[in-house]
């Protein structure tokens, strides 16, 4: 995956992950994260935080609101929860956090390079210098609230921050990956996401080179007075256009509602023409719920496409939103019976692969690759269609939001 990934609009919401949400994104979380490493290495698996579309994917499959800044903050606590008892086998360590957990860092950064072998204060020194090119040298009228700093036992590391602009109610993610990384002040960033404000000073696009140079260069022959005069002529000059950077940019939009304009149908049929034909095949001892097993397979084929699938399939973030609904009922509620069995059949795949069975993990690779072969030609229900059929089954299959228990429909016809 390349360093600059692009750009996205973050609508700033509010609000708290309910805690039978909460839980189950950090075991989920976690057995996707060791699926991950498990294939293609821990190196990836920074590489794929560092990256903002599949970012914003992993947290919309975990059942978060699929286009809100709530992700970052959600979907990076989970990790944190989840992958910390996992930090000895994994090699992989979450520090930092939104508020004050941010500004313990250094010190968990600290402790970690004692635990492994690391310089714990260079590491700290790298957490603080990331804060402050984000919160000086990026001038972009956004208040950086959230700084996760993610470090392997090797040294390499990603950091994920996040700041807010309350006036306009957008919220701005910044990434940052060590892999490759030569200077915090010369384009250092995987991918700034959030909505433009307007022309933002960054000192740290390889382009403004000179600039940093010339600032030195006038402070110490002008001096802080001369400054000010040099400014005082530059009032009434003709100021030109800055060149930007142009990356690949998500719009996150404001609405709740999953809309056909936020998901390539293509993909999506592919995905439900994959689960219909492999799961008889590769699912029949696995999957032991009645009822659920089938619908759990269409899950599983998200899942698969997060775990294996190429940067260039995350440009729609809300089609992962489909696998396990969404706490705020978009695009229909949480189906808490299938989420725990699309846990369950992942945890099982990756204790067997431990014991070198790899046939469960293959059995969900082997969805993803059936995915993209099927949606070149795969028909299926419009988007509508399908959100309406979830939400009619939603009852079944335990659905649950912020709201509450989802209710069968002849319950709630009654009630009328």
């Amino acid at each position: 995956m390349a360093r600059r990934a692009g750009s996205a609009d973050l609508p700033l919401h509010g609000g708290r992950v309910p805690p039978w949400l909460g839980e189950r994104m950090t075991r989920l979380g976690a057995v996707i994260c060791q699926a991950i490493v498990h294939h293609y290495g821990r190196d990836e698996l920074l590489r794929r935080l560092a990256h903002p579309f599949w970012f914003q994917s992993f947290g919309s499959v975990m059942g978060m609101d699929w286009h809100s800044s709530g992700i970052t903050t959600s979907v990076l606590g989970a990790l944190k929860r989840g992958l910390t008892p996992l930090s000895g086998e994994l090699g992989i360590h979450v520090c930092g956090g939104r508020g004050r957990h941010s500004r313990q860092t250094p010190a968990e950064l600290l402790r970690v390079g004692e635990a492994v072998g690391l310089d714990g204060a260079d590491l700290g020194r790298a957490s603080r210098l990331v804060a402050k090119v984000d919160s000086a040298a990026v001038q972009d009228g956004f208040d950086l609230y959230l700084h996760s700093f993610i470090v392997a036992d090797d040294g390499t590391w990603v950091v994920v921050q996040q700041g807010m602009n309350g006036e306009n109610k957008q919220a701005r993610r910044y990434h940052w990956l060590s892999e490759n990384l030569t200077s915090f002040v010369d384009a250092p960033h995987s991918a700034i996401e959030g909505q433009g404000q307007g022309k933002i000073v960054n000192l740290t696009d390889r382009r403004a080179e000179r600039s940093r140079a010339a600032q030195l260069e006038l402070l110490s022959d002008l001096g802080p007075d001369g400054l000010v005069r040099e400014m005082g002529r530059l009032d009434h000059a003709p100021t030109p256009e800055p060149l930007q950077a142009t990356l690949p940019h998500l719009t996150m939009p404001s609405h709740h509602d999953v809309r056909a304009e936020n998901v390539v149908t293509r993909r999506l049929h592919g995905a439900l023409a994959a689960a219909a034909e492999q799961g008889p095949k590769d699912f029949s001892d696995l999957l032991l719920v009645p009822g659920v097993g089938a619908r759990t397979v269409r899950s599983l084929a998200m899942v698969a496409e997060v775990v294996h699938g190429a940067p260039c399939r995350f440009s729609d973030p809300a089609r992962f939103s489909l696998a396990l609904g969404g706490k705020d009922r978009h695009p229909f509620p949480v189906p808490t019976k299938v989420y725990d069995e699309t846990i369950r059949v992942m945890k099982v795949a990756i204790a067997n692969a431990k014991l070198g069975r790899e046939e469960a993990l293959g059995a969900i690779e082997r969805l993803d690759i059936q995915a993209r072969r099927l949606e070149r030609h795969a028909t299926g229900p419009s988007l509508e269609a399908h959100i309406s059929e979830e939400r009619a089954n939603s009852a079944a299959y335990g659905g649950r939001s912020i709201t509450g228990w989802e209710e069968p429909p002849a319950r709630k016809t009654a009630k009328r």
